[in-house]
């Protein structure tokens, strides 16, 4: 089966960087909130409330700050409200960024991101100028220790899954977003542990950026640490000699 190994390694790095700089409650807690806003506090029947809520578990988020954050999101807390917006600009090379953002002012998000963008060797885009080279998928990992390879993925397949890959210590499991939380479901109903159970986007085709990687790593890592962002995507590919190098410095 194909798969998105170097897409991987990238969100990986992503996702320690995250919570290296403690800013994953505060995100994950603006996901909560909007889902509880626009879909209602019930997760049987809020399916994008019941992926935040599985995040903050999955962090081990307490319950009463999830709890609260669904209070706050259907009303019943007094609160800041949030708006989901999205950008989509170029790194270096022509490299495509979808920027994600959760804002209660639009007006200085904007203005943060494009001065990013600037300030970082990239440029802010229309909407649709790259969006159109990532597809939406569901994506979750299996902890692999104990598995057997191909009964986990004749299972997966007969559960929904578009796509099986090895990685490391985990099967990591694609699926259409449609698709995503019926075999959530159905894995759990198999007895296996879903970790890091989110909706994404993966890149149709990449870029390789291994010349210029410390500058568009320096433009990536600037937009993550804007406090609005919830997540960056990207197309860019970097040789695992190259991210060593750069992770090391």
């Amino acid at each position: 089966m194909s798969g998105h190994n170097k897409w991987s390694s990238i969100k990986h790095k992503k996702g320690a960087a995250d919570a290296k700089r403690g800013k994953v409650f505060t995100r994950i807690v603006k996901e909560i909130i909007v889902a509880a806003k626009q879909g209602g506090s019930d997760q049987e029947t809020n399916a994008s409330l019941r992926t935040a809520v599985g995040l903050a578990k999955q962090h081990n988020m307490p319950k009463d700050n999830i709890e609260r954050a669904i209070k706050r999101g259907t009303g019943e807390l007094d609160g800041v409200s949030y708006d989901h917006i999205s950008y989509e600009g170029y790194g270096h090379n022509g490299v495509a960024v979808i920027v994600e953002c959760l804002t209660d002012n639009k007006n200085r998000t904007v203005a943060e991101v494009r001065h990013c963008f600037s300030k970082y060797g990239g440029s802010l885009g229309e909407n649709g100028a790259v969006s159109w080279n990532f597809d939406s998928k569901g994506y979750f990992t299996i902890p692999s220790a104990g598995l057997d390879e191909d009964e986990i993925m004749m299972e997966m397949l007969e559960a929904g899954a578009e796509d099986i890959v090895l990685l490391d210590d985990n099967f990591e499991i694609f699926t259409q977003t449609t698709n995503f939380h019926v075999c959530l479901r159905a894995v759990e109903k198999l007895g296996y542990t879903c970790e890091n159970a989110e909706l994404t986007k993966i890149p149709k085709s990449t870029i390789n950026a291994d010349d210029f990687a410390e500058k568009l790593m320096k433009l990536i890592d600037n937009l993550e640490d804007l406090d609005d962002v919830q997540k960056v995507y990207s197309n860019y590919e970097i040789s695992d000699e190259v991210m060593e190098r750069i992770t090391a410095e």
